[in-house]
């Protein structure tokens, strides 16, 4: 009966931490799946709906010089 008991005790937590190490992959690939893409999101947020914006050339910009 004891050494019913000690192997109850060995094997039971086994047994849980692999179904449960064996489970997780399968949750990343059901939450990756559920995710949108990103021409999706774009659409559901309205991106298309935005004005253009002109954006100034800044590649030659110098600070003036400090005043002494």
């Amino acid at each position: 009966m004891k050494l019913f008991l000690v192997t109850s005790f060995v094997v039971l937590p086994l047994v849980v931490a692999v179904l449960v190490l064996r489970s997780q992959p399968r949750l990343v690939e059901f939450s990756a799946a559920a995710m949108p893409s990103l021409a999706e999101l774009h659409v559901m947020a309205g991106v298309h709906r935005l004005p253009d914006e002109e954006i100034d050339d800044q590649a030659l910009v110098f600070s003036a010089k400090a005043k002494q």
